[in-house]
């Protein structure tokens, strides 16, 4: 099955933050490792590639202001609809490539902060578009990544844990990448603990809130989920979430 990125986020977009509802712990956790791993000050220009919603810019908006907003991207119009009117956020409809090629401009000609939060997986040529980005920067510049690895532990059926890992970048190229853009690079891997209720959990796989679940048709994802409920039987379910962040600083 064919997958549509822009007709995947129109289809979750009001539903996206919902996703999180009953997980404010991991909402606030990485909100809190971007804003340690950026480390921001007042004044700062960040733009947040594939912001989506804005659902983890609580933190970072602490330091925002009209004068300096955050720059919101993200290729889907109906997402970008779901910020919150604050004169803090800057939406812009775009994608990293577009940001990078100078096709789309900026509102202002270089930042001191990307953010990628699990959205460099839909950039396809990814060395060319940490460069574009990297020119983009204000010396002392930063390009944050957070990328879920590959291999995930999620509690999802096989065939989508399969198919997760073949369109995934794997940790070494997203640091290469980015060493190769002259940026000033380090990574480390990071956890969190996920307790989610099953039947809740099964309303996710049901609904294809990730990417990867609407590469299958309905039959597939009913099938799966009969897998998972026969895999995990008991409520609630536990799993490690774990983060591969690099970070490119420019010196």
């Amino acid at each position: 099955m064919a997958y549509d990125p822009d007709e995947h986020y129109k289809r979750l977009a009001e539903t996206y933050d919902g996703n999180w509802a009953d997980r404010p712990q991991y909402v606030s956790w990485m909100a809190d490792r971007i804003m340690s791993w950026l480390e921001p000050s007042p004044g700062d220009r960040i733009a947040d590639i594939g912001s989506g919603t804005g659902l983890f810019l609580s933190r970072l908006m602490d330091i925002a202001s009209p004068e300096a907003p955050i720059l919101c991207v993200d290729p889907s119009q109906p997402m970008l609809d779901l910020l919150p009117e604050d004169p803090r956020l800057t939406p812009l409809c775009a994608t990293a490539e577009q940001i990078a090629s100078g096709e789309v401009s900026m509102p202002v000609p270089a930042v001191d902060a990307f953010v990628f939060k699990e959205a460099i997986h839909h950039v396809k040529d990814i060395p060319g578009t940490l460069s574009g980005l990297a020119d983009r920067l204000n010396p002392g510049g930063r390009i944050l990544i957070v990328s879920l690895p590959p291999r995930l532990r999620y509690p999802l059926f096989e065939a989508a844990l399969d198919r997760f890992a073949e369109g995934q970048p794997e940790e070494d190229d997203l640091v290469k990448a980015m060493r190769d853009t002259g940026l000033k690079t380090d990574h480390t891997i990071e956890e969190f603990t996920v307790t989610i209720d099953r039947d809740h959990w099964l309303k996710l796989v049901r609904n294809q809130w990730m990417s990867v679940l609407s590469t299958f048709s309905q039959e597939e994802i009913t099938a799966g989920v009969e897998e998972i409920r026969n895999r995990y039987p008991e409520s609630p379910i536990s799993y490690p979430d774990r983060f591969v962040f690099v970070r490119g600083i420019k010196e």
